[in-house]
């Protein structure tokens, strides 16, 4: 997925491009886990939609549960999303940090004009 430390430096509009493609498919991992919370409290809760929604959204955000749920089964679900919403958060941001991260340590392996001898095999330092 990502250039090799013998490649050169992605050019900006790619790597705009690359960092998009991150966050979409992060975004694209949060709408899905909602739809999951939000499906999850309405059936198995017994919820209506927006609360459902709301619950859903303020559990996947971190902020805590809304309503009271009665039943195991509903707090078994809850618990496990809440878990499930911790691991989301953390994939999330590692997805959308990683070519960023990437990028700046990709710099520091960019071979420079004055590493060119060390890249050809030449060991020899130049000063």
């Amino acid at each position: 997925m990502f250039e090799h430390r013998h490649q050169p430096l992605l050019p900006r509009p790619q790597f705009l491009m690359r960092l998009g493609q991150s966050a979409a498919l992060a975004l694209a991992v949060i709408a899905g886990s909602l739809a999951l919370g939000i499906l999850g409290y309405h059936y198995i809760a017994k919820l209506g939609w927006i609360d459902s929604f709301l619950n859903a959204s303020m559990i996947l955000s971190g902020m805590g549960p809304v309503d009271e749920l009665h039943g195991r089964v509903a707090k078994i679900f809850a618990g496990c999303y809440a878990l499930f919403s911790g691991i989301v958060f953390l994939s999330s941001a590692a997805i959308v940090v990683s070519p960023l991260l990437h990028r700046f340590l990709h710099r520091f392996h960019v071979p420079t004009d004055d590493d060119a001898g060390a890249v050809a095999g030449d060991k020899t330092v130049k000063r």
